[in-house]
């Protein structure tokens, strides 16, 4: 099996700063492939195209770009690949206490606390708050330290304040993992990634778990607060409405190219889990990138 271990990334400020900045052009980050984390929380500004998200146990498709705020420790993959299409990615990422523990605890900075709180699910913000943000985001990458800074304060209180966000992982996800539950959890995210495309054994998961079944089945449970197959199941739709944006090929290609091996119950999820079908969902996606 490989990948069986999370990367845990260690990372170091930017020249003359106390958080971290870089932007990426196109597909140019080479962690989109990599579960990792990290103490630091994470700022993603994905100037246009489409992918997938894979943040805690949460799986999903974005388009016409993206802006994630994502908590300390909590696992993910990278956002862009050579199909993704985008102009560029900016990653912002800062320990909670960047400036400070005394400085969080001022009353005109309560509001970033609030928010690196509400970012332990992850955070997903919407086309207003991705417009007016990411062009901030991106002036970030000619400005000096000090500049900077104030920069990333005006942001963060942006966020706190929008309206257009949403969790993308269950309350508590992030809260009720210890860190040997986060080495745990990502070897078992790992592993689906690199065999969702095969039919997946549960005792396998478990042994790699060092479980029993019914015992991982309750565990995983508590952790993402979806069942196995359901987590599965999200795991390969996502890829699947990846595969319809990205690839002309047929749909019943597509459902076997994700994992399902029955085309019908391919449809029912999909549409269960999208609320339109495989065609329509391709069908829209032209109409948006004409």
């Amino acid at each position: 099996m490989k990948n069986s271990k999370p990367s845990f990334e260690i990372i170091e400020p930017s020249f003359g700063s106390s958080f971290y900045y870089s932007k990426y052009e196109e597909n140019l980050n080479n962690k989109a492939h990599v579960w990792h984390y990290h103490p630091e929380i994470e700022m993603v500004f994905i100037n246009g195209g489409t992918g997938k998200r894979q943040i805690g146990s949460h799986v999903s498709y974005y388009t016409d770009g993206d802006l994630i705020l994502i908590g300390s420790n909590l696992p993910h993959c990278g956002f862009t690949d050579t199909n993704t299409g985008n102009k560029n990615e900016t990653v912002i990422q800062m320990k909670p206490d960047f400036l400070g523990s005394s400085f969080l605890e001022l009353q005109e900075i309560k509001c970033i606390s609030d928010l690196f709180d509400k970012a332990r699910g992850g955070i997903a913000f919407g086309p207003e708050t991705k417009k007016t943000v990411g062009r901030q985001i991106e002036m970030m990458d000619n400005q000096q330290p000090f500049e900077r800074l104030l920069t990333l304060l005006n942001i963060l209180k942006e966020l706190d304040s929008s309206g257009d966000y949403k969790i993308l992982n269950a309350s508590g996800f992030a809260m009720e993992m210890q860190l040997q539950d986060n080495d745990r959890i990502n070897m078992v995210f790992n592993y689906i990634k690199d065999h969702f495309q095969e039919e997946l054994n549960l005792m396998v998961i478990a042994e790699m778990a060092s479980m029993t079944v019914p015992s991982f089945c309750r565990y995983f449970k508590k952790i993402t607060k979806k069942t196995l197959t359901q987590f599965v199941n999200e795991y390969r739709i996502v890829h699947a409405s990846k595969l319809l944006a990205e690839k002309q090929i047929s749909i019943a290609n597509i459902c076997y190219e994700s994992g399902f091996n029955n085309f019908s119950h391919f449809n029912k999820l999909f549409k269960e889990f999208t609320g339109k079908s495989a065609s329509q969902y391709r069908k829209e996606l032209k109409s948006v990138f004409k």
